[in-house]
């Protein structure tokens, strides 16, 4: 199956150079405010915009066009737009008075006019930033429907289950797509050509129904259909097979309210609830790889969902249970800078750097309050000649005029710092991982025994006894001689 949008792959999978028209791209608006939008080519103008379709932020509106056919992560200037010409923006008096309303995005329709796109004129102040879809920058601006799995979390996960290009993923409890955008990256190692093509793949899972067409839709939307199969099941009753058939998982990871009520399903045999082997007559196939041991994850928000899920976990033959709880703590480094000059900026502090710093800043202060005086009364500039303390010729600005020849730039100024972030992330979920080894049969230990041989090693440490180990290191060293004294006869003749 090849990617959904014709032959080009997804963005987040194979990106590309340069932004295009009909592709998602992340509008960088802030160091922690970011926007998704789908770029598009407008031939004339749209929705009242004469520039064509435009994007409104607080730092101006940008034209699509401006946006297109630019390299990644380049700042874009906001352009000048004429808003208040639009629908919506109209006094109340003057709309009343329009026999035909020009059309709005609010009135939901934005078709195109026929007059052409006019061309964007570049603004004085503002910009944005046009970055590449990933799944970092997807899970920061994402909508969200649930809650959603962040990188600190996602990305320990896909190494814990040992994710990697080719690998096949169970996800059951799709969410917003945080998750699945993520693992879908891990696993890509191409799209497969045919249901036989077995490359890497995420098998996801959702209950909701509305969800799931979102998440569908936003799938098909990023190319991502051909990579991610998303079905709509409860997997409490009706397990994991796709259309009867194994996905053949190494890997599943489980963000349910109940993941123990699910587990049964993830077995080598056909099991009940509680560990019990099903005798019923009939077949059945297990969702997991049958030569590739199985690694599991689940995301529970309770300790009290963590317990049952182990104790399920136990009775089915998982082994080497871990429960770890992720705590993300980010730190920031920055420059200090600490001066009277420093201009009054986010980061910097504005007052003296030392005893001598602050010294001069009294003393030109007191030069301006005695200067101030000199033009009231004559009076006044007798009593501040009297007053008069003394005061260097030179005052901070005029030194720092001077200095400012010899400084460094402004981003190498101040002290390397770092401070920890002002909201801290708070707890989660815990993360419960656990191994259900391959299942291990007659044929499978002929078959290693085939492989690697064991009993009857000739070289092996241990399996001789110390005499005979004495006897083959004299007969080494013996030929060794031998060989050293052929050597020389043949060196002197």
């Amino acid at each position: 199956m090849a990617a959904s949008t014709g032959s080009q792959p997804s963005h987040f999978l194979e990106p590309t150079a340069k932004t295009a028209p009909n592709t998602l791209a992340i509008i960088s608006l802030s160091k922690e405010n970011f926007q998704p939008i789908t770029l598009q080519q407008s031939d004339s103008a749209v929705d009242g915009y004469a520039e064509g379709v435009t994007l409104n932020t607080r730092f101006g509106s940008f034209p699509h066009s401006t946006l297109l056919d630019i390299p990644w992560g380049s700042q874009v200037r906001a352009s000048v737009v004429d808003t208040g010409s639009r629908g919506r923006k109209r006094r109340r008096d003057e709309v009343e008075d329009e026999e035909t309303p020009t059309s709005n995005q609010d009135d939901g329709n934005d078709t195109p006019s026929s007059a052409p796109a006019k061309r964007a004129v570049v603004a004085s102040s503002g910009f944005i930033y046009v970055l590449r879809p990933t799944p970092e920058l997807w899970t920061s601006s994402l909508p969200h429907r649930t809650q959603v799995v962040y990188t600190p979390d996602y990305s320990y996960v896909l190494q814990r289950i040992r994710a990697r290009p080719g690998s096949r993923i169970i996800e059951a409890g799709a969410g917003s797509g945080s998750f699945t955008h993520a693992s879908a990256r891990a696993v890509y190692n191409g799209y497969p050509k045919s249901d036989a093509d077995l490359r890497g793949k995420v098998f996801s899972f959702e209950f909701h129904e509305l969800r799931y067409e979102k998440m569908q839709a936003e799938l098909k939307h990023h190319a991502l259909d051909g990579v991610v199969q998303l079905t709509h099941r409860d997997v409490y009753d009706e397990g994991f097979l796709i259309n009867g058939q194994s996905p053949k998982a190494s890997a599943i990871f489980l963000d349910l309210p109940a993941p123990w009520e699910a587990l049964h399903h993830l077995a080598r045999r056909k099991t009940l609830k509680g560990g019990k082997l099903d005798d019923k007559p009939g077949d059945w196939e297990s969702p997991l790889d049958p030569n590739r041991s199985a690694f599991i994850c689940t995301f529970s928000p309770c300790i009290e969902q963590v317990t049952r899920t182990v104790t399920e976990m136990r009775t089915l033959g998982w082994t080497d249970i871990d429960m770890v709880e992720i705590a993300n703590h980010r730190f920031n480094v920055m420059r200090d800078r600490v001066g009277v000059n420093i201009p009054n900026e986010k980061g910097f502090s504005s007052q003296p750097g030392d005893v001598g710093e602050a010294v001069k800043k009294l003393k030109s202060d007191l030069k301006r309050t005695q200067d101030f005086h000199k033009g009231q009364t004559s009076q006044l500039v007798s009593d501040a000649s009297e007053s008069k303390m003394d005061v260097d010729g030179s005052t901070p600005e005029s030194s720092s005029k001077d200095s400012n020849k010899s400084e460094d730039p402004l981003w190498l100024q101040g002290r390397v710092v770092h401070r920890t972030e002002n909201d801290l992330k708070t707890h989660t979920s815990y993360l419960v991982f656990a191994i259900l080894p391959r299942e291990w049969d007659e044929a499978a230990e002929e078959a290693a025994m085939a492989r690697w041989p064991c009993g009857s090693e000739g070289k092996t440490i241990g399996n001789l006894d110390k005499q005979t180990r004495k006897q083959e290191k004299r007969e080494m060293l013996a030929g060794r001689k031998r060989k050293k004294q052929s050597d020389d006869t043949q060196t002197t003749q």
